[in-house]
Order: structure tokens, then sequence, then C-alpha cells
């Protein structure tokens, strides 16, 4: 077995680490942009007034950042060849996420709202996977560019990590289906232009089978922003959806009748891996952040890095960042050589270890820094907030430890 990082990955790194440096980071001292990452980040970032939704011009200079991305090459390279990327792999997608994320919080990368120069694009990925060549040609570009922004409706309600029991419906009526429901935590629909509608169209509660994904233009008569929900991450761009009454025609449909999870299963597999990498990148830039903070703090007249009730939660730490980071690399190696549905307990053991770690590394370091810590002075507290709900997206870390016992048990 060979553990190399393979070279063309190296260069890849070594082609974005040179463009932050080059563009990224004097954007970053550029009119006062370093205060959406000090102590007033919260405020700079979210408007208040708003609903708690993000400013626009926190979004702009992101907007900004991904077309300078996106110009040199980087920002679709997830992306297959035809579409203008390079077609990565899921190895080479985690090696970058983690090495971003490693980096620590910048323009760069910030995944308070999965903002980073190399695209997680999953609802682009869904419709190039599932689409209509209409769809794929009028929408995909657009999407890219963010002329489109297409929202994923999943979660409802009464029903999160259980999809297949969502209440939801659908009726078709001749050449077109009339939706009724609800949607909750529905991402991205402060801005979105579209928004893909989990609805069941057939079969009893609790059946894989019978569910559709339907793209509703937000300009349809009968959906509705309600409200957003303020979260321990702001700002907030996850919607209470109502939709009543909702025509759409059956050009709207994303892939099959009645075969709509498969179509989510892109999104949230996609996201789960990612997400496990990023963790892991988060929680080793905290533990480096900690050990460097050690070996300068001096307390009763000694460096704090000497004290074992310094060193030992660090090194139990980083092992487990090393050990983590290794199941990754694998599931992704692993994800790209196989079918995702024959590794999808390795990938829910990576994802709820990582988001874990990331949480308890964040946690630690506020602990080592001391009242400092403690602080939005640091990216600690932010870095927490954000990670802690990846124990909760794209499936409850209770579900991925499901998944390992169905797989485990042979359930």
């Amino acid at each position: 077995m060979d553990f190399e990082i393979p070279p063309d990955i190296q260069q890849l790194i070594a082609e974005v680490d040179a463009f932050i440096e080059a563009e990224i980071k004097p954007l970053e001292q550029q009119h006062d942009n370093a205060r959406f990452f000090d102590h007033r980040r919260e405020h700079s970032r979210t408007d208040w007034d708003n609903d708690g939704q993000p400013r626009p011009e926190w979004e702009a200079l992101l907007q900004d950042v991904k077309g300078r991305a996106d110009r040199a090459g980087l920002f679709r390279a997830q992306l297959p060849v035809e579409l203008g990327g390079r077609g990565l792999s899921n190895l080479a997608m985690a090696i970058l996420r983690e090495h971003m994320a490693t980096r620590g919080l910048g323009l760069h990368n910030d995944l308070q709202n999965e903002h980073s120069i190399i695209g997680n694009l999953p609802t682009v990925e869904m419709i190039h996977t599932w689409g209509t060549q209409e769809q794929k040609d009028s929408m995909i570009e657009k999407m890219i560019k963010f002329e489109y922004r297409v929202a994923f409706g999943l979660t409802e309600p009464s029903h999160g990590s259980d999809a297949a029991h969502m209440d939801t419906r659908a009726v078709r009526d001749g050449d077109e289906w009339v939706i009724d429901g609800a949607k909750r935590f529905n991402s991205w629909m402060h801005t979105s232009t579209h928004d893909i509608v989990f609805a069941r169209t057939s079969g009893s509660a609790g059946d894989g089978r019978g569910i559709t994904a339907f793209i509703v233009p937000m300009d349809t008569p009968g959906i509705e922003v309600d409200f957003m929900w303020w979260t321990f991450n702001m700002p907030t761009d996850h919607a209470e959806v109502s939709i009543r009454d909702c025509r759409v025609p059956s050009s709207c449909i994303l892939g099959e009748v009645d075969m709509g999870l498969p179509v989510a299963g892109t999104f949230v597999h996609e996201n789960r891996i990612r997400q496990a990498a990023s963790s892991v990148g988060a929680a080793q830039y905290c533990i480096n952040e900690a050990v460097k903070y050690a070996r300068e703090r001096r307390t009763w007249n000694r460096p704090l890095m000497v004290n074992q009730g310094i060193q030992f939660p660090l090194v139990e730490l980083h092992s487990e960042a090393e050990l983590v980071r290794n199941l990754v690399y694998k599931t992704a190696w692993e994800v790209d050589r196989r079918n995702k549905s024959s590794v999808e307990h390795m990938i829910a053991m990576a994802n709820f270890r990582a988001n874990r770690l990331a949480c308890e590394a964040a946690d630690r370091a506020m602990q080592v820094h001391g009242g400092y810590g403690y602080t939005r002075h640091v990216p600690f507290e932010h870095i927490y907030r954000h990670h802690r709900r990846y124990r909760i997206t794209e499936g409850a870390e209770e579900v991925q430890m499901r998944k390992v016992a169905k797989e485990l048990f042979g359930i």
C-alpha cells in the first residue's frame, strides 16, 4: 500500500497555496475586509434587522472570491471536464478540503456558509447526474456562476433524518403536479432562485420508493418563505418554507418519478465525506494553535507546555486526528474505486468521528488559551459553532452510527 499523496494532488495543493498568497490574502486586507474575521464578525456578516440573514456586502465579497477562483481554474475543479472542471477524485477533494481548513479561517475557506475557493457544488452534481439535457443546459453554468441559486428542501417540521416519512405530497394533475407541505432548515433560501423540493408521490410513509424531486422556481405561486431560523452559527440562511397548492409542470421533475431519495443521496453522500475532511482540518488547526500558544505562554515563570495537564489532552487529540485523517483518506479512496453504497458505513464512520473531533479540538484550544480562548478575538468559538452543526446535518451522528451498526451486525 502506498500512503504517499499522489504528485498531481501535491501539485494542486501548491497551486492553491500560491493563489491564496497572491490574490486572497491581499484581498482580506483591502477595504476593511478584515472586519469579517475579527471580533466584530457576527455583526459584520449578519443583518440583525433583516431576520438575521447574511449582509449583502459579505456575500458580495464571497462572490468576488469565487469569481477569482473560477478564473484561476480552481472553483469548479471538482466538476467533470465537460463542465469546465478538472474531474477531481474524492480523495483529491478530501485532501484539499482538509488542507484548506488546516490553514484556518479566511476568504480562501470559511465553512460557516460552505464557502471555499475549491467549490463544493453538490446541487450542480445533482443536476448533472439526474437532470434532463434541457435542465443541464439551462441551469448548470448559471448555478456555477451563482446567477441561479438552487436550494435543497428535504427536512420538514416533523421529519429530519427520517426523510422517507415526509409529509409533503405531490399529486399529478394532467401534465402538472400540485405540491402541498412544508420544509424546515431549507438552506440558501434567502436568495434562492429555485428550490429542490422532495415530496411523496406514491407509496406509504417509510417507503424508500415513492418520493420525487421537483425543481421549483421561487416565483411559482404557492411556495413561500415564512421566516428564517436563527441558529447557533449566524448569519442564517435556513428557512421555514410553506408549500400550498404549488403547481409545477412535469418538466420540473429531477430524475425519475418516485425515485427522489437516490437524488437526495447524491447531495448528502458527497457532503458527508467532505464535511469529515474539513472537520479533520479544523481540528488540526485548533491543535496546532493550542500547541503554539502553550509554547509561548508562561505561567509561574515556566512555559505552559511543560504541564502534563496541557500536554496529554493535546497528545490525545493529535493522535485522534492522525487516525481519523487516515480513515477519511481511505474512505475517499474507496469511494473512487467502488459504489458509494458499498462503503456507506465507512463514510458514516469518518463523518461522525471527524465532526466530533473538530468540536473537541476547538473546545480544548479554548481551554489551553484560557480566558483569551473564550473571546472572539480568536476563532475557536466560531469553529466550534460551525462544526457542531455537522453533527446533525446530512444525517445526525446517531444515524451515522446506525449505518455502521447495520454493517457490523448484518441488520
